[in-house]
């Protein structure tokens, strides 16, 4: 039975009004999941941390669970916009894959990956928590699809693999790499990867029909 006041379910409700405090609630949930983890994000250590009731959390939120996902829904906000300006610095697959390996490394040092893993982690004890955070690892799958097809055109292989599969693959394995490295406190195996597949992506950028011509 899970504690009073920890994300003991996802409960559908309308969306509480907007302002400081809520804000502030998002913010609090963030630094909680990042900091003390999915089991200590209770509704108490929340509160605490935005300086605030915590009767609040369920007034604006109608569960922690819900405040948990607010929370995953702002960091991946800000993440992806983050992504979209990034990509836009490389268009062809040679250039995107230092790219990805930059802001892998920004994930890491910023503790964005932390929110992500502990809310798959708290979804196998949470009602309802694991369709909720695979909706929202979606998008991701889209953007990575849009930005492998503008890349592979760019390089002269477009058409060349199924982009949807690879997107897909893409999104895992990026998101295994992060898990992994923040599992174990070791980036160096997913960075020596990246400069692999930098390497190999030259090689198949060299072979395209383009001659690697821009």
């Amino acid at each position: 039975m899970a504690r009073p006041g920890t994300a003991s379910s996802v409960r559908s409700h309308g969306a509480g009004p907007q302002g400081d405090t809520r804000a502030a609630l998002v913010s609090a949930a963030v630094a909680a999941l990042r900091e003390d983890g999915f089991g200590r994000a209770s509704a108490r250590n929340i509160a605490a941390r935005a300086g605030c009731n915590q009767a609040l959390v369920f007034y604006h939120f109608g569960s922690v669970a819900d405040l948990l996902l607010a929370a995953l829904d702002e960091v991946s906000a800000q993440r992806l916009d983050q992504y979209r300006d990034a990509v836009a610095e490389g268009t062809s697959i040679d250039e995107l894959v230092p790219v990805a390996a930059r802001i892998f490394r920004e994930d890491l040092d910023k503790g964005y990956v932390t929110v992500l893993a502990e809310m798959i982690g708290g979804a196998s004890s949470t009602p309802g928590l694991g369709p909720e955070v695979a909706k929202r690892i979606r998008p991701w799958r889209q953007f990575a699809r849009d930005a492998l097809d503008d890349a592979m055109q760019a390089s002269g292989l477009d058409g060349v693999i199924p982009g949807e599969s690879v997107a897909h693959a893409v999104v895992a394995l990026y998101l295994g790499l992060e898990l992994l490295a923040n599992l174990d406190g070791d980036r160096k195996p997913a960075l020596a990867l990246f400069k692999d597949a930098e390497k190999l992506a030259g090689v198949l950028r060299a072979f395209s029909p383009t001659g690697g011509s821009t």
